[in-house]
């Protein structure tokens, strides 16, 4: 954590029919422009002690889909840092996204999946909030 300067909010972005029906590997489902935005500003870590302790949700058209606590990531981000550090070089600048919290689209029953125009809210304590409007995506 010595080499961590902080941390910030990232809108975790998944192009699903991309992702999963047009071949190859999932990792072309998050690179489309505008996708993985962050922000609003970035808190450094001695300013954010508490940064396994950070309630996060994500809204839809004001529906609440989305809710967790940094307390509950699989990985704590000590452990993610030191793993991805030991099979990738990080230089200062990278960006290590760590997941998103429980309630994910794709795992309701039944599925729920964006097709634009839907209003999307997300936030995490300290790190500020993020709006956005989806635009569908025309193949």
């Amino acid at each position: 954590m010595d080499y961590v300067l902080g941390f910030f909010l990232v809108n975790d972005v998944s192009e699903r029919n991309f992702q999963k029906n047009k071949g190859l590997t999932w990792d072309k489902g998050k690179g489309f422009d505008t996708f993985g935005p962050i922000g609003p500003y970035i808190i450094t870590k001695d300013e954010l002690p508490d940064y396994q302790n950070l309630n996060m949700f994500l809204d839809v058209d004001g529906k609440r889909m989305q809710t967790g606590n940094t307390k509950q990531m699989i990985f704590d981000i000590k452990t993610l840092v030191s793993y991805m550090s030991s099979c990738m070089s990080l230089h200062p600048g990278d960006i290590c996204c760590t997941g998103t919290p429980p309630g994910v689209g794709e795992n309701m029953k039944p599925p729920h999946f964006l097709k634009g125009g839907e209003y999307v809210t997300l936030g995490i304590d300290k790190l500020g909030e993020q709006k956005h409007t989806v635009i569908p995506y025309k193949d």
